[in-house]
C-alpha cells in the first residue's frame, strides 16, 4: 500500500485539463450569448455604483450577485461538472447558500449598502472586480486557448467569486461572513487547476488573498 505522504495534489485529480476545458468549451457553446449579457451586467453594476446612492441600486447589485451564484450552482456545478467530479453537487449546494445569504443581507434585510466613503481599499476593490470581469476570461487566450474556453463572470465559479469579493469590499458595513464562500471557491478552484498543472492556478487564490488583506485593513481602519 502506498504511504499517504507520497501522494501529491495531482493524485486526487479526477479528470485531465483537456477534459475540463473541453467541458467548459461545450458549456460556453450551450449558453451563448449569455457571456456578453453577464459581462454587461457586471460592468453596468460597477458603473452604477459611481452614481448617487439609492436603495434600488444596492438591492439590484445584490440580486445580480445572487443570480450569478445560483446560475453557476445549477448550470455549471450540478448540470455539468458533477458528471466528472462527484464533489460538484456539494459545491453547488454551498453556492446556492451563498446566493441565499446575499439576498437575505442585501435585499430582504437591506442592512448592507454601497457607499462612496473614499476608503483606502476602494481602488483595490474596483481592480478586483475588473480582474474578474476582464482579466480572468482573457487568461484563456493569453495562454493559447481559444475564446470558447474562457471562464466568464456569472457562468463560471472563479470569476464569479472574484467579482463578488470586489463588490463586497465596496459594501458598508463590510459583510465579512459573505466573503467566506467566495474565498473558499477561489482556493478550491486554484487547487483544482494546480492538480491539472495549468498556468493560471495561482491567480484566483492570489486575488482572494488580496481581498482578505483589504477586508482586514478595512476592519483596522474602522477601529
Amino acid at each position: 500500500m502506498t504511504e499517504w505522504w507520497t501522494y501529491r495534489l495531482e493524485s486526487f485529480a479526477l479528470f485531465s485539463a483537456r477534459t475540463y476545458y473541453r467541458l467548459v468549451e461545450n458549456y460556453n457553446a450551450d449558453v451563448w450569448p449569455l457571456q456578453w449579457i453577464a459581462l454587461a451586467a457586471g460592468a453596468g453594476a460597477l458603473f452604477w455604483l459611481l452614481r448617487e446612492r439609492s436603495a434600488l441600486r444596492d438591492r439590484a447589485v445584490f440580486v445580480m450577485l445572487a443570480g450569478a451564484w445560483l446560475w453557476v450552482a445549477w448550470a455549471f456545478e450540478h448540470s455539468r461538472l458533477a458528471a466528472i467530479n462527484w464533489a460538484a453537487d456539494y459545491v453547488a449546494v454551498l453556492f446556492a447558500a451563498q446566493a441565499a445569504a446575499l439576498l437575505w443581507v442585501g435585499v430582504v434585510r437591506g442592512v448592507v449598502a454601497f457607499r462612496r466613503d473614499a476608503s483606502p481599499t476602494d481602488p483595490a476593490a474596483i481592480a478586483i472586480i475588473a480582474s474578474g470581469l476582464v482579466v480572468y476570461p482573457a487568461i484563456a487566450v493569453a495562454l493559447g486557448r481559444p475564446w470558447s474556453q474562457a471562464e466568464v463572470f456569472a457562468l463560471m465559479p472563479e470569476p464569479t467569486a472574484i467579482v463578488t469579493l470586489g463588490f463586497l469590499l465596496l459594501a458598508r458595513p463590510l459583510p465579512r461572513s459573505l466573503l467566506i464562500v467566495p474565498v473558499a471557491s477561489c482556493l478550491w478552484g486554484g487547487a483544482t487547476l494546480r492538480a491539472l498543472h495549468t498556468a493560471e492556478a495561482g491567480l484566483a487564490p492570489l486575488i482572494a488573498l488580496l481581498a482578505v488583506v483589504c477586508a482586514w485593513r478595512a476592519g483596522r481602519r474602522k477601529h
